[in-house]
């Protein structure tokens, strides 16, 4: 068995810009950058064809949409001008650490999460309260090329930490998402229903998979 984790709502909280479209129009223009006509439409449609489930990094979405406006700018320009859009103020949520700790007690522990801006994790991390060398893989959608729940970025992490894909019990916050871990036969537990002090102190007992799981009768 290895635990793996999500990171944005499930181990820590940031503040994401209320207006993406507009936060990155000002990162461009402070680089130099002539955000067209139509930006906020055009930040919100479709420029690069990727096969369903594939993670599309927001610079190369931004660098597409920024042509399709007639504005040509280096990669190393949007890539700066992305990164600097979403610049977080980081909150670890309460027994994160605690869990993060005893799932290391009982085997492998990895974080998977869904983020299309480089960066942003390991920036993260080193905000947050928590060790990263609690992790033994760390991978992203921008990295692996694929968003959950598409079983591809279940499968990379558990290459990762050195399990089968159905050996996998994930934590996450969001079913959409993060229950895709059964699909590949894992067992996804919900910190809506269960929480991280729950779910440690169930992972100190030597509880198995379907055990984990069951919903805390205090929430």
């Amino acid at each position: 068995m290895a635990v793996t984790f999500d990171l944005f709502g499930t181990l820590v909280a940031i503040d994401r810009p209320g207006d993406p479209a507009a936060t990155v129009a000002t990162a461009l223009r402070d680089r130099g950058v002539t955000v067209p006509d139509g930006w906020s439409e055009r930040y919100t449609e479709q420029h690069v064809e990727a096969p369903a489930g594939a993670e599309i990094p927001l610079p190369a979405h931004v660098a597409a949409a920024l042509r399709a406006g007639g504005v040509d700018a280096s990669a190393s320009t949007v890539r700066r001008a992305v990164v600097a859009a979403f610049d977080p103020d980081v909150r670890t949520r309460p027994g994160a650490d605690d869990a993060l700790s005893a799932a290391a007690a009982r085997g492998p522990v990895g974080l998977l999460s869904n983020c299309s801006v480089p960066e942003l994790v390991p920036r993260t991390l080193i905000r947050s309260a928590l060790d990263r060398e609690t992790f033994d893989a760390i991978v992203t959608s921008v990295g692996c090329g694929w968003r959950k729940p598409h079983s591809r970025a279940f499968e990379t992490v558990a290459g990762e930490v050195g399990v089968g894909a159905d050996a996998l019990v994930h934590v996450g916050d969001d079913e959409a998402s993060d229950g895709g871990v059964e699909a590949v036969g894992g067992t996804f537990l919900d910190v809506a229903d269960i929480g991280l002090e729950t779910i440690a102190d169930r992972l100190r007992a030597g509880d198995q998979p379907a055990s984990l799981a069951e919903a805390s009768p205090c929430r």
